[in-house]
């Protein structure tokens, strides 16, 4: 466990990078559909109730949250994927603030990718994956709610996506979370250390 990630802040929510923070430092950023549980993940790996309960405020959550871990050290939230609900220009809105970020970001410098353990690998996720492919970046998933499968049926399901990915030609680790049981932490905490020391592009 890396207690370092316990100091985690709320910086700010930007609708778009003219509204982020200074492009200096690292930045490991958090993405997956809206029902992935990712927020309920940077709430457990930061040790943190309420860090990411800013996405139950009407719009936050449809933007980029920027949380400090240290000074030069950042968790970004991405807007989740997926929101059948929405309308089609807010939907392209945040499709086109998540691809300015991935694509002009210099401080980006690894993805965590989250998804639901019983429905990995969606189309998205592929984007994702293809995505850190072309931008060369390494990229930890976290395989959550780990909790709703019983042990070997989860193994199972970490198996599976460890051999769709076995030839990814990115750093690319796979891991088996649970929020509600606090499964997966110190795993993750690890990934973390090991993002953070891939230098940034100059």
């Amino acid at each position: 466990m890396n207690p370092v990630y316990h100091q985690a802040k709320f910086i700010n929510s930007a609708p778009n990078l003219k509204h982020a923070p200074p492009d200096h430092g690292l930045e490991v950023a958090f993405a997956g559909r809206s029902n992935a549980g990712k927020s309920s993940a940077l709430n457990t790996l930061t040790r943190q109730n309420a860090l990411a309960r800013i996405s139950k405020t009407p719009g936050r959550t449809q933007m980029l949250n920027f949380f400090e871990i240290t000074e030069g050290q950042r968790f970004v939230d991405l807007p989740g994927y997926g929101f059948a609900t929405a309308p089609l220009a807010a939907i392209q809105q945040w499709r086109k603030a998540i691809e300015d970020y991935l694509n002009r970001r210099k401080s980006l410098c690894g993805i965590v990718l989250v998804m639901d353990v019983r429905h990995p690998l969606a189309e998205f996720d592929w984007q994702m994956l293809q995505w850190c492919e072309h931008a060369q970046l390494p990229a930890h998933i976290l395989l959550t709610k780990a909790d709703k499968l019983s042990f070997g049926a989860a193994k199972n399901a970490l198996l599976e996506v460890q051999k769709e990915l076995s030839g990814a030609p990115i750093p690319l680790s796979v891991q088996l979370f649970s929020s509600l049981k606090k499964n997966g932490v110190d795993e993750a905490h690890a990934a973390l250390d090991r993002l953070f020391a891939r230098p940034a592009a100059d």
